[in-house]
């Protein structure tokens, strides 16, 4: 009875930890794009978004996912795509509540140009995350691939609204002036 219930204390203690270090991330996460809204600076904006996609990619209290991100992350930026897919399937089949998991995937996927799963999993970043700047530009990329450029315009204008200092900004003057029958 002794052994059961310091298990059970043990697992309770765990759970705590798990959920306060969850807790700790939105509040940070919260922080950062409270400021990164108001940012008019482009360097400050640069660091704030590292910071994001720091939180972004370190699952809140598994390590060997967060281990199995990155080695995706690798597999992908290293061309060996199919592995890559592999990883990122385990990743959110262990936890489909991880939005940088999918947002991993959707991003393997547009390399691999299959541009409708690709979408389908932004969808389920935007669901878990919708401040998610990284998916609504990559979603545009996506849109602008299948000339799609309303789309691609107000996804951009979505990520500009969460980070004002967004690299993808040069885009939207282009994207509107296709949208509105202008050469570009």
């Amino acid at each position: 009875m002794k052994k059961i219930l310091i298990l059970f204390l043990l697992f309770f203690l765990n759970c705590n930890f798990s959920i306060a270090e969850e807790n700790n991330q939105i509040i940070k996460l919260n922080s950062l794009f409270s400021k990164l809204s108001k940012n008019e600076d482009i360097q400050y904006g640069d660091l704030l978004e590292k910071e994001i996609w720091a939180i972004w990619n370190k699952h809140p209290d598994n390590v060997k996912l967060t281990d199995k991100l990155e080695l995706g992350t690798k597999l992908m930026y290293q061309g060996r795509y199919d592995y890559a897919l592999k990883v990122f399937t385990n990743v959110i089949n262990s936890d489909a509540g991880w939005a940088e998991a999918w947002n991993k995937r959707a991003t393997l996927l547009f390399f691999m140009k299959d541009y409708q799963k690709s979408l389908k999993d932004i969808d389920k970043v935007l669901k878990l995350e919708p401040r998610h700047f990284g998916a609504l530009s990559g979603r545009a990329q996506i849109y602008i691939e299948l000339e799609l450029y309303q789309e691609a315009l107000s996804d951009l204008k979505k990520a500009k609204k969460i980070h004002p200092m967004i690299r993808g900004n040069k885009l939207i003057e282009k994207i509107e002036n296709i949208v509105n029958g202008q050469t570009v």
